[in-house]
């Protein structure tokens, strides 16, 4: 596995970094949101995040699952746990996302 998920992670919030500086009404509209909807609620962030483990492999993308695979273990969730929610987002996108559980793999690697 060539791909380092720490540097993709770092990748993608120097984008938005960049974005907050040409467009700071969008990326804060967008970041209030996260905040919103990810925060505790009914369901933990814990479980909100792991929810969000599966869509990023669903979705095959991989600055996705290095976000929410740092923030479910920021929000406590165990490697096998993120693993799991892995595998929930592969089984729903079948053998393509699959193959994404490679970079979710990695992401626990680097970002641990």
């Amino acid at each position: 596995m060539a791909e380092n998920m720490k540097a993709t992670l770092d990748e993608f919030m120097g984008a938005l970094g960049e974005l907050k500086k040409t467009h700071p009404e969008y990326v804060k509209l967008f970041i209030d949101l996260v905040h919103g909807i990810e925060g505790e609620g009914k369901l933990s962030t814990k479980v909100k995040e792991l929810i969000s483990v599966a869509l990023a492999v669903n979705a095959r993308c991989k600055y996705c699952i290095a976000f929410h695979t740092n923030n479910a273990l920021k929000a406590g969730a165990t490697k096998e746990e993120i693993i799991e929610a892995g595998f929930v987002g592969a089984l729903m996108g079948g053998g393509p996302a699959l193959t994404y559980l490679t970079l979710l793999i990695k992401a626990l690697e680097d970002l641990k």
